[in-house]
């Protein structure tokens, strides 16, 4: 692959990673209320791992391409969506959370790996890109190039997820008030993303019923 490929769709993923949504509010809400962000992260990029691997080994268009099955995916990620946001909205993080309600390491890693590997938009999304810096002619097979550039994309992840959550506690971690607000927040966004995936099924299925 060439370099020039490699830096487009690094490029094009990191403009992506740097929309904020459910990754960024459950890692800013990490950064706020847990010992370590990394288990955090770690199940965040768990979970894109997860779906690059389905998607460099086909099953992700297979998915993709049957209606039924992304439809449960769908609804099954969003309604995992809401609770953890409407959770985490009841409860906003705070920096003196920390020590008194942390959670297990390994909850906070699946949690992390829900939210990503449960989000199909995740799955569409690389279904949708991979493909388009993938060649034929290249002497790699097509699923070692998607495993290449899927890489690229959890490396970018990872680095962009440390520093939102080590910036949103060395930011706020003397502003209690505002932490809490941004705690909110997180949750109410994570939540509205559920429900716009919720709505969206519920759209689909009254147009063609």
């Amino acid at each position: 692959m060439s370099p020039a490929t490699l830096m487009g769709f690094w490029g094009v993923a990191l403009l992506l990673i740097m929309t904020p949504g459910a990754d960024w509010a459950y890692t800013i809400a990490a950064g706020l209320r847990q010992r370590s962000i990394l288990p955090s992260v770690g199940g965040l990029i768990a979970g894109h791992t997860v779906v690059v691997m389905l998607v460099a080994g086909g099953v992700g268009a297979l998915v993709a391409g049957m209606p039924v099955v992304l439809t449960a995916l769908t609804v099954g990620g969003a309604l995992y969506l809401i609770w953890l946001g409407v959770s985490m909205a009841r409860q906003p993080s705070t920096p003196h959370a920390a020590d008194q309600a942390a959670a297990s390491v390994i909850g906070q890693f699946v949690r992390g790996m829900g939210i990503s590997g449960l989000n199909p938009k995740v799955l569409l999304l690389l279904v949708t890109l991979l493909p388009q810096f993938v060649t034929s002619t290249s002497p790699w097979p097509v699923a070692a190039q998607m495993l290449v550039l899927g890489t690229i994309h959890i490396l970018t992840c990872a680095a962009v997820y440390l520093v939102v959550g080590a910036g949103a506690r060395r930011v706020l971690a003397t502003r209690p008030e505002l932490a809490r607000i941004v705690g909110r927040v997180s949750g109410i966004l994570v939540a509205a993303i559920g429900t716009f995936l919720l709505g969206e099924q519920i759209f689909i299925a009254f147009r063609l019923g």
